[in-house]
């Protein structure tokens, strides 16, 4: 057959044939602006979060022009660019044809603490004073702000005790940049003795002997499981190398926000706790995942890990700051480190538990914020900062971050055995007007208990035989002004909202629930069956935990269903 005679695809001829591949198409400018912004940095997959985030940060939004530019730079798929700008809530991807979303965005938060302070009025008020084609009002989930609720955000800036002539004069002024708050910045950290401890371990220390006093001080992992943190170590470093470090800073529990009310305060005491954990297990790197929603913090670490670089305490890179985009889920450890990967927050199977397998395939140590400024403490002023310090049969200290209807929230510090009582006490007691009704002892996970449970320790260990936990200490507190069925409802939505999708009971029996929980009148006994279904088979802690709000409300507040 002569050459000219061949069939094919490219084919030769007017109107015949193919001058380009199939597919989207290279746009020149799209490619030549994602370019600029990604520099020299290495085109590394584990990047492309980052590198995401730089686009939208830049452009307001992620075209499909753009996701084909960086899927070209990084020899990837636009499809597997796509699949991971589209699971997270900060990314908006804009297809072909599709108008781009304003150059304001405004975020109300939705959570329980910000709608029993209103939220929802304020939104709506603020859909209807506002152009949607120079303003979109988004809801959003926690932004961990609780104690000044009702809060919103205006571009990185958070409206505190948000009304709408604030955002009026925020739009009017152009405020929509983060405001970083007073803190302690590495050369006062430095003159009050701080880095001492982390340089004569670096000297001289026995890993095994600062593992002895964390579990002499009792540390327990205060990202909510309460595993203890002594003991990870130990589990790490039977693990041959290379190892990393991750810190979980992914605080997105509704209810909670100890983790930024310290990072915002004292960043070098958690700084220097992460650096001793490090040398503890030889970790080669030392990740930090913090979430997006808290602009200001993310601002505090890129200064101050400048800082511990230009001072010689680490070398440049070695701490590696990544930023989240709005995932729930990567508050799941092994969804974190699939996150820091650069991929989708979906939780990984276990085992192999990330102390075996983590980062890159890796040995790797996950501890949380709030549990490395201890770790810090603990070594710098003895075992006995936490367990001298006793209270109905418990020991230590726990920050409970506290709002609802109390006349002083925030973070309290008080000893581990304090009751919601002694808690609502410390706050100044209950808003004038408003009796103790109920509360939440740990976020939406721990569902919600009635008044009459006031004198349970709010602890590890003590709240399971009561069909909960303590999680991470967030306390709501409600009062008889509040419904346990709309607030469990609140909690049900956020669950629907933050489900990775990857599980079906998880992803089906959110939704399910929501409808379920919206009647009038909850039909009880399929309730329960389905969340018999998703404790029993959810892949991890979201699904089996968001029944729980359920259970608890049909048991304590029958009169409400």
């Amino acid at each position: 057959m002569a050459l000219d005679e061949r069939k094919g695809v490219w084919k030769s001829g007017k109107g015949k044939g193919r001058h380009t591949p199939k597919g989207r198409q290279l746009d020149d400018q799209a490619h030549s602006e994602v370019l600029a912004l990604l520099a020299d940095q290495p085109r590394r997959r584990d990047l492309l979060i980052e590198f995401l985030h730089l686009i939208q940060d830049e452009f307001g939004h992620i075209s499909a022009a753009h996701i084909r530019a960086l899927a070209e730079e990084m020899r990837i798929g636009q499809a597997e660019v796509f699949e991971v700008a589209s699971f997270y809530a900060h990314f908006d991807v804009v297809k072909e044809a599709e108008t781009p979303p304003p150059a304001l965005t405004i975020r109300v938060c939705d959570s329980l603490s910000c709608e029993l302070a209103g939220a929802e009025q304020l939104k709506n008020a603020l859909q209807d004073g506002m152009d949607p084609t120079q303003v979109r009002v988004l809801r959003a989930p926690c932004m961990g702000r609780c104690d000044t609720a009702p809060v919103l955000e205006i571009g990185h800036n958070h409206i505190d005790n948000a009304t709408v002539d604030k955002v009026q004069d925020a739009i009017s002024s152009a405020d929509t940049h983060a405001r970083i708050p007073a803190y302690e910045p590495f050369a006062d950290y430095v003159a009050k003795g701080g880095y001492a401890c982390l340089s004569d371990l670096r000297e001289n220390g026995d890993w095994e002997d600062v593992q002895a006093k964390l579990k002499e001080a009792g540390l327990r992992g205060l990202g909510g499981a309460g595993f203890p943190s002594g003991t990870k170590w130990g589990f790490v470093r039977a693990n041959s190398g290379p190892r990393y470090l991750a810190v979980n800073g992914d605080e997105g529990e509704p209810g909670t926000f100890k983790d930024r009310y310290y990072l915002e305060r004292t960043p070098h005491l958690f700084f220097e706790g992460m650096l001793i954990a490090a040398w503890a297990v030889e970790a080669e790197k030392a990740f930090i995942y913090m979430r997006d929603e808290y602009p200001a913090v993310l601002e505090i670490l890129r200064r101050e890990i400048k800082a511990l670089e230009d001072a010689g305490i680490v070398e440049p890179g070695y701490i590696d700051l990544r930023r989240g985009a709005g995932a729930y889920i990567c508050g799941e450890e092994s969804a974190m480190i699939e996150s820091i990967e650069g991929k989708r927050g979906e939780p990984r199977h276990r085992p192999p538990f990330v102390a075996q397998v983590g980062i890159f395939g890796q040995p790797t140590l996950v501890h949380n914020v709030e549990t490395l400024h201890w770790v810090a403490k603990i070594n710098r002023d003895g075992p006995e900062c936490l367990n001298s310090i006793e209270k109905n049969g418990r020991t230590g200290l726990r920050s409970y971050s506290v709002s609802g209807r109390v006349k002083n929230p925030g973070v309290h510090l008080l000893p581990a055995g304090s009751t919601i009582t002694d808690i609502i006490a410390a706050c100044g007691g209950m808003l004038d007007g408003h009796t103790f009704k109920a509360f939440q002892p740990g976020g939406p996970s721990s569902g919600l208990l009635p008044a009459s449970m006031h004198d349970i320790p709010l602890d590890f260990d003590t709240l399971q035989p009561h069909g909960t936990f303590i999680g991470s200490a967030a306390v709501v507190v409600l009062s008889d002004k509040d419904s346990a069925k709309q607030a469990a409802l609140n909690m049900l939505r956020f669950f629907e909202d933050e489900s990775c999708g990857q599980c079906t009971p998880c992803r089906v029996g959110c939704e399910k629930a929501v409808k379920l929980m919206s009647k009038d009148k909850w039909d009880t006994a399929l309730l329960e069956e389905l969340s018999v279904a998703m404790i029993d088979t959810s892949i991890c802690g979201l699904g089996q935990a968001a029944p729980n709000p359920i259970r608890l409300t049909i048991k304590h507040f029958p009169d409400e269903i």
